[in-house]
C-alpha cells in the first residue's frame, strides 16, 4: 500500500563545494520503512554523551523499535589520542539511564561483532587491500610539511579549492613504511544522492582547473587504523545496518562514503540527516554554549522521560491525529516508539530552550509519582540526594514527599532548595498575611484532623474570607510557600507538628508587633 504523505520543498547551501539541491513540490510516497530497519549509534569516546548525541542515538532507536528492528552499539575508538578513560562507561550509563536498550554492543554481544573499531583491524585490512587490489587506493608518503603546503597554496588559487592533495603518490609506486598512509582515488565526479530529510542533492568539491587537486582522503593512518570515513562505510556494510540518522555536519561527507560503497560494489544504506542544534540565539551548541552531558541533568533532578521527551522533538514533530489541531508534546517512551516516523522528521535548525525541558520535567513527574513502582525508584534514586542535603535518614518521608509534592515540582531537587518547610521549621518574615493575628488562635482550639471543615467553623463565626484563612494558614505552615494543598500539607506533617507550627507563628507575629 503506498501511503501519501506532505509535500514540500528544499533548498540548502553548504559553505564548501557547488551544489544543486531540488525536490518537487507534490505529494511523495511515504519514507518510512515498512520493513524491520537496523539503525546504529556510533559514538566515539572521547567526551560525555551530550544533547545532540543523545538526539542521534535516540532516532536511530525508535526508528529500529517502531519497525521492529534492530539498534546497535559501535564504539568508534580508533582516534587513539583523543580518548577519555571513562566516556565509555559513560556512554552505557546515559543510555541505560533514558532506557535506550541496546540489541547488539560490545558488553551485548552479536552477530556481527565486534562492535569495537579498535578490535577490527583484521577486517579493515582486509577491505583496504582489496581497494588497493583494484587501483582505488594508494600510499601516500608525503610529508606533514609538504601536505601542509598544499593546503595554504590551495587556499591562494583564485578561485580557490575547497580539496587540496595534488595526487603526487598516486603516479609513483611508493612501498608502505612506517610513515605512510593509504588514500581514497576518489571519483572525478560524486553522484547525486537522495537524502530521506532534504530530497535529491549533488554536493561536489570546488576545484581549480589550472592546478587540479583532488578529494582523496586518507583511509588508513599511518598508526595502521581507520579513519571514520572508512571504517564507518565497511561497519555499516558488514553489520547490515539499513537506515543512517545522523547530523546535518555529516552531509559534505556523504558523497565520499556513498563513493565507498560503490568502490567495493556495495548498495549504501538509505540517509536520513538531521537538523543542527541550535541555543534561542540560533549558535551551534557546543560545551561551552548549552550542549551539556546528559547524566549531569540527573543531577539537576530531571527524569529520563522528560529528557527524552525533550529531545525526541529537536527535529520531528508527532503526527496530528486531527488535521490543523495540534498533537500533545509530552509522551512517553512507548508513545515515542508508537508515533516516530521519518515523515514527520523536520529540516529547521532546532533550538534548545531549557524551559521547555521543565516543563516536560513538571509533566513527568506528577505522570512518575502516580506509579507505586516508579514512586519506589525515584525515593531510591533521590534519597542519597535528600539525606545528604537534611540528614534525614527517613526513606518513607522522602516516598511520601514525592507522592504528596511531586505534580508540584519542576525538578526534584526542588525537595531541598524550595521545600524545605515540609521536614523543617519554617523561617518567618514580614509582612505578614492581614487577619493572620486573628484566624491562627481559633484554629489551635480545633482539632487538626478536619481542616476544611475548621476553615468553614471559622468564616461562620466572623467576617473572614476562605482566602484569608488559607493566606493565615499557609504562612503558618510553610512561611508563605506555596506548593502542596493546605490538607495534605497537614497530614505531612502531623497533627503535633501542626499545632506546634501555629503557635510558632503566634509568636513570631506577637514579638513583631
Amino acid at each position: 500500500m503506498i501511503r501519501l504523505v506532505r509535500a514540500y520543498s528544499t533548498k540548502f547551501s553548504l559553505k564548501s563545494g557547488s551544489k544543486t539541491i531540488s525536490k518537487a513540490q507534490e505529494c511523495v510516497q511515504s519514507i518510512h520503512p515498512t520493513t524491520p530497519a537496523r539503525t546504529r549509534f556510533a559514538p566515539s569516546p572521547t567526551g560525555y554523551l551530550h544533547l545532540g548525541s543523545l538526539r542521534t542515538a535516540l532516532y536511530n532507536y525508535l526508528l529500529a523499535k517502531n519497525t521492529g528492528g534492530q539498534f546497535l552499539l559501535r564504539l568508534e575508538d580508533t582516534d587513539q589520542n583523543r580518548l577519555v578513560e571513562d566516556a565509555e562507561q559513560n556512554i552505557y550509563d546515559s543510555l541505560k539511564w533514558c532506557n535506550i536498550e541496546i540489541d547488539e554492543g560490545p558488553n551485548e554481544g552479536g552477530e556481527f561483532g565486534p562492535y569495537r573499531q579498535s578490535d577490527r583491524t583484521e577486517i579493515y585490512n582486509k577491505y583496504i587491500q582489496i581497494l588497493l587490489d583494484k587501483g582505488l587506493a594508494y600510499y601516500c608518503t608525503c610529508s606533514k610539511e609538504r601536505l601542509h603546503n598544499l593546503r595554504e597554496s590551495a587556499s591562494l588559487l583564485k578561485p580557490p579549492t575547497t580539496v587540496t592533495y595534488d595526487r603526487k603518490c598516486l603516479s609513483q609506486a611508493n612501498a608502505p613504511h612506517a610513515q605512510s598512509i593509504i588514500r581514497f582515488k576518489s571519483p572525478e565526479k560524486y553522484e547525486s544522492f537522495h537524502d530521506l530529510v532534504h530530497g535529491t542533492m549533488n554536493l561536489q568539491p570546488q576545484v581549480n582547473y589550472s592546478d587540479r587537486r583532488y578529494d582523496d582522503i586518507v583511509l588508513m593512518k599511518s598508526d595502521g587504523l581507520p579513519t571514520y570515513h572508512f571504517a564507518n562505510v565497511v561497519d555499516d556494510h558488514l553489520m547490515k545496518i539499513t537506515h543512517v540518522i545522523r547530523g546535518e555536519e555529516w552531509l559534505p561527507s556523504t558523497p565520499k562514503h556513498i563513493a565507498l560503497y560503490r568502490a567495493f560494489g556495495w548498495d549504501p544504506p538509505k540517509f536520513a540527516h538531521i537538523p543542527l542544534l541550535t541555543s534561542l540565539e540560533d549558535k551551534k551548541l557546543s560545551k561551552r554554549q548549552g550542549d551539556i552531558g546528559i547524566l549531569s541533568m540527573r543531577e539537576k533532578g530531571i527524569l529520563p522521560e522528560s529528557i527524552i521527551n525533550f529531545v525526541a522533538l529537536f527535529g520531528w514533530s508527532p503526527p496530528r491525529e486531527t488535521p490543523g489541531v495540534s498533537s500533545s508534546e509530552s509522551m512517553t517512551m512507548d508513545q515515542l516508539i508508537s508515533s516516530f516516523s521519518l515523515d514527520h522528521l523536520t529540516k529547521g535548525n532546532a533550538k534548545v530552550n531549557d524551559s521547555k525541558l521543565y516543563h516536560f520535567n513538571k509533566f513527568h513527574l506528577g505522570e512518575a509519582v502516580k506509579s507505586p513502582k516508579r514512586l519506589a525508584a525515584l525515593t531510591e534514586e533521590h534519597f542519597p540526594t535528600f539525606l545528604q542535603e537534611t540528614g534525614i535518614n527517613d526513606k518513607e518521608l522522602l516516598r511520601k514527599i514525592l507522592q504528596y509534592l511531586g505534580p508540584s515540582l519542576t525538578n526534584l531537587n526542588e525537595i531541598e532548595s524550595i521545600h524545605s518547610y515540609i521536614y523543617s521549621p519554617p523561617q518567618y518574615s514580614s509582612p505578614v498575611p492581614k487577619q493572620t493575628e486573628l484566624i491562627l488562635p481559633q484554629l489551635l482550639c480545633l482539632p487538626a484532623e478536619d481542616f476544611n471543615q475548621n476553615v468553614k467553623v471559622i468564616m461562620d463565626n466572623s467576617h473572614l474570607t476562605k482566602k484569608q484563612v488559607f493566606q493565615a494558614v499557609r504562612f503558618a505552615l510553610s512561611g508563605g510557600i506555596s506548593g502542596l494543598s493546605l490538607p495534605l500539607l497537614i497530614e505531612l506533617l502531623g497533627a503535633t507538628e501542626y499545632k506546634k507550627r501555629l503557635q510558632s507563628a503566634i509568636d513570631f507575629i506577637s514579638k513583631s508587633a
